[in-house]
């Protein structure tokens, strides 16, 4: 129907039920007073009345409501339009009708005036509610939470019957008070407990957490009793999601592994942080990869003058820059964009001294364990050299501070990859010993989510129909979220003093193989339809890793989640050695020349020219 033809419409059904009201209730007011009806007062307050119900109903908009959707805003609407009407037509009574009022009538009429009104705009909800058919393609949902935001949920679906995938059943909820209670015509059926068995009972074929203030391990106990139920499992967007503005409440998503192996969100010194970052100039290497481009996201936030995006891939760096654009349009902080290799040393020293930045986070290397086996001297040239390059840069230039990202594998390397990080770590120890810029390493384990990690591939596996493969069923590994795991290494930099190794707390290690049946059961499959097959470890792959070596061990944190190693002795002249003879080493060679450094045996690293 068009918007003139549902105007004509609404304007004549309100004009006869105004109209009979005022009659309908001079009948209730007086019943046995005949000589009222044909008294001019009221003749006049009749027309008078829909007169000023039509002008108040289009100050209030009230032809212009959708009304299927209607609720308490609008019946607020409709009691002021009616009120208004009656005063009106109140105060043209007592004129025409010699200072005299029919008072019982005009109450009456009120009340007659907001139920038929009110009732032939909410009686298209009820009866679209209730006896339009639902479509049979929707799915049967049980929504944990009732809640705010299970309301939320519940309403929307059930306004958008005939558009929405989901056609809500039940709540379960947690909160005793709640059982047996019924939100929007839903029933709360049981707790968390009781889920596989409502999920039988009622025929459920989808469930949706609607909690966005869910703690990681209450999150996590959730999904397992959804897992057991085969159904799929969408949920809210979590509440710090929800007050960035990334996403709005009515946006669902499935459940990622990363919700339910992430932690409780660490709180920030915001302002030691503020005071080192704040008006200041920050420079990031590797800025296009997946914490190199968290650590420039987080960074933003804290309003630096200039932040210096160096990365060598064109297309990633291109891609974070035009993210920060958009996001922080309004921002002062000039975001500048630079393509160079840690390689190149000249570029390199031409970047920091044109930029003159207060902080480097260092984030750029090979971080692909099994690749740098095959590819060793890549290994040394990027983690090694690079690392080289950029901290005696950072120290000609006068940086403040030198944040240098590395990782568990540094930890008694039996990889390439590894031995080139405890290198790094090495080169920035040494320099914190003779420079005036404040160098530091942070050292932390996987990362869920990052290009490099399992959980990509996992989930390729997983759409093209399997096997997942897994190296090994006893291997474990450290994981944190790519976003903590960049705010700590942002608060480490706040706390560096020069020469530490600060180490982030990864929680318990979690087997590889657990990881990979989560994925399953959260992609909708069960093991038997997705198999896992073990495929053997890996070139230079550990079974476990480790964070600290039983020497660099320092008890107690320096901040929540982070801690601080001893510092080792080093001797950076093996490892200058290793760089000036790199191209002499085949590939055995090197990976016993790097071994033999992170092990302390010093002449294996000597070879003739």
């Amino acid at each position: 129907m068009t918007y003139r033809n549902r105007l004509a419409l609404l304007i004549m059904l309100d004009t006869l039920i105004v109209g009979t009201a005022i009659f309908i209730a001079a009948w209730i007011a007086y019943p046995y007073t005949s000589s009222v009806y044909h008294a001019d007062a009221i003749m006049v307050s009749a027309v008078a009345l829909v007169l000023f119900h039509h002008l108040f109903a289009f100050i209030y908009k009230l032809y212009n409501k959708v009304w299927a959707y209607a609720s308490v805003g609008e019946l607020v609407a409709i009691v002021k339009a009616v009120t208004l009407s009656i005063l009106a037509t109140t105060v043209l009574q007592f004129f025409v009708n010699d200072f005299d009022l029919y008072k019982r009538a005009l109450i009456v009429t009120w009340m007659l005036h907001i139920i038929f009104i009110g009732g032939s705009r909410f009686i298209w909800r009820i009866f679209r509610d209730r006896f339009i058919s639902v479509n049979s393609g929707q799915k049967r949902t049980l929504i944990v939470g009732a809640g705010a935001a299970g309301a939320m949920i519940a309403r929307q679906l059930k306004n958008e019957q005939n558009n929405a995938e989901l056609s809500p059943v039940a709540f379960v909820d947690d909160d005793l008070s709640k059982q047996k209670m019924q939100l929007y015509n839903l029933p709360v059926e049981g707790t968390v407990q009781d889920i596989p068995e409502i999920v039988d009972r009622f025929g459920i074929e989808h469930i949706v957490i609607a909690i966005p203030s869910l703690k990681n391990g209450e999150l996590n106990e959730i999904v397992s009793k959804c897992n057991v139920t085969n159904v799929k499992v969408q949920m809210l967007p979590k509440i710090e999601d929800l007050m960035s503005g990334k996403v709005s409440v009515n946006t669902l998503k499935n459940v990622e592994v990363e919700d339910v192996l992430g932690r409780d969100t660490v709180e920030l010194d915001i302002n030691t942080i503020t005071e080192n970052v704040t008006g200041n100039t920050v420079m990031v290497t590797g800025a296009g990869g997946s914490i190199g481009s968290e650590i420039c996201r987080q960074l933003m936030k804290f309003l630096p003058k200039k932040i210096v995006l160096v990365g060598h891939g064109e297309f990633s760096i291109y891609t974070i820059d035009m993210e920060l654009r958009n996001i922080y349009s309004d921002s002062e902080t000039e975001i500048v964009p630079v393509i160079g290799d840690v390689q190149d040393r000249k570029r390199i020293f031409e970047i920091v001294e044109e930029h003159s930045p207060a902080i480097i986070y260092h984030a750029a290397a090979h971080k692909h364990v099994p690749l740098m086996e095959y590819n060793p001297h890549e290994a040394v040239k990027n983690n090694v050299v690079g690392t080289r390059n950029v901290s005696e840069a950072a120290d000609t230039f006068g940086v403040n501070t030198f944040v240098l990202v590395s990782t568990d594998k540094a930890v008694k390397p039996t990889n390439v990859m590894g031995a080139t990080k405890r290198l790094a770590e090495m080169v920035v120890q040494d320099m914190a010993q003779r420079s005036n810029t404040k160098f530091v390493a942070v050292r932390f384990g996987n990362v869920l989510g990052s290009r490099g990690s399992v959980i990509p591939l996992f989930k390729k596996q997983i759409e093209a129909g399997g096997p997942v493969t897994v190296t090994h069923p006893d291997m474990t590994r450290y994981f944190m979220t790519i976003p903590e795991a960049s705010r700590l290494v942002i608060q480490a930099g706040t706390l560096a003093q020069g020469g530490e190794i600060f180490v982030l707390d990864m929680g318990e290690p979690i087997k590889i193989v657990d990881l990979a049946r989560n994925l399953i059961k959260l992609s909708g499959y069960t093991e038997e339809e997705m198999p896992i097959k073990f495929s053997g470890i890996r070139p230079g792959e550990k079974m476990y890793e480790e964070l600290l070596d039983e020497k660099e061990v320092h008890p107690g944190a320096v901040y929540e989640k982070i801690y601080v190693g001893r510092t080792k002795e080093v001797h950076l002249d093996v490892v200058l050695d290793l760089i000036y003879k790199l191209q002499e080493y085949n590939t055995v060679e090197l990976k016993d020349a790097l071994m033999g450094i992170v092990y302390g045996e010093r002449d294996v690293v000597v070879k003739e020219s």
